[in-house]
């Protein structure tokens, strides 16, 4: 006999996230499967996918109508396979109208949850307002949406408390995990210039070969760096370390990282001041404004191990209390 709240996941294939959202939502009761819609699993498919669409997008060409043909077939068969009672789509801005079409003429409630600003996805207003519910981890980006009509929720990012990782060695470093980005290296750049002992883990920042291959090549800076992490190992890398960086660039959303670091109980120095929305400065969280406040803060966690340990005991209780995945598989529940 099939459940009754049967729940389809067409999420991007990011860091097997869509593993931790069904789960999340598997311990509030949903029999849950996922579509991965722009996988390419097998090493002929991910080098079909350089030659098919990255190759050209580095040479100007739009792709949209390739990357949506290539999606749209397999969220298509994923929704006649499954016959949902309800549909998550995260992110979604290269899936077809037809898919969409699809699941409105079957009836079927679904939420669209955005975690990245609406300017860097190919999403539209005209597009939006079609969608039952939006839900979005920007909180100008949902402003917006409602002037625009458009069914609109702030759900934030959370943390993927179910997610087991690995016993490791402290290590006496700062850490930073996630892509390269001009600011990111600036500060990781002074840091190292100064004798702090730094290392950044991610493609764009690694020196291995099969990196540079992966990334088309170009400069690397002179810093520590290693290859790309699973969650898993990430998780154990920043609860490990000395300390680890979250650095953001032009968004108003927080990154999982934020919410991850405090999970596993890292001490997290965050760019962001008003991340005391989500947690209290100088007692779950550190924060910086300038590449000197964070050199502060890090001497400040090396000459007081007790007083660190204490923020991350503090930061993983909070994040268990209030921001796991869990949380917002309950918030988005609401929505359908």
């Amino acid at each position: 006999m099939r459940a009754a709240n049967r729940l389809l996941i067409l999420s991007p294939a990011f860091h097997d996230y869509d593993v931790a959202f069904a789960a999340a939502f598997e311990q509030i009761g949903y029999e849950t499967h996922t579509h991965l819609y722009d996988r390419f699993a097998s090493l002929p498919q991910k080098v079909k996918n350089k030659v098919r669409f990255e190759l050209p997008e580095r040479l100007g060409r739009d792709t949209t109508a390739l990357r949506e043909e290539h999606a749209n077939a397999g969220a298509l068969a994923a929704l006649r396979e499954v016959k949902p009672d309800l549909v998550l789509v995260v992110k979604g801005d290269v899936l077809h109208p037809n898919v969409w079409q699809e699941i409105a003429s079957r009836g079927i409630p679904v939420v669209l949850w955005l975690w990245d600003e609406v300017r860097r996805t190919r999403w539209q207003p005209d597009r939006l307002r079609v969608i039952p519910s939006v839900a979005s981890y920007s909180a100008l980006d949902v402003e917006a949406f409602r002037a625009e009509g458009i069914n609109a929720s702030y759900v934030p990012m959370g943390f993927d408390h179910l997610l087991e990782f690995p016993n490791g060695p402290v290590v006496p470093e700062i850490t930073h995990i996630g892509a390269r980005y001009p600011k990111r290296e600036a500060i990781l750049t002074d840091l190292y210039g100064r004798g702090f002992r730094v290392k950044s883990y991610g493609r764009d920042w690694s020196h291995d070969v099969r990196d540079r291959l992966r990334t088309w090549g170009g400069d690397r800076p002179e810093l520590p760096a290693g290859r790309d992490l699973d969650r898993a190992n990430a998780y154990a890398t920043m609860r490990d370390c000395l300390a680890t960086l979250n650095i953001h660039g032009d968004q108003d959303g927080f990154t999982m990282r934020t919410f991850e670091a405090a999970g596993v109980g890292a001490i997290q120095l965050c760019d962001r001041a008003d991340v005391a929305d989500y947690y209290e400065p100088d007692r779950e969280i550190l924060t910086f404004g300038s590449t000197d406040e964070a050199r502060e803060q890090i001497s400040r966690v090396q000459a007081d191990p007790t007083w660190a340990g204490a923020i991350r005991d503090r930061a993983r209780s909070r994040t268990l209390a209030e921001h796991t995945l869990v949380h917002r598989a309950r918030a988005i529940a609401q929505l359908w």
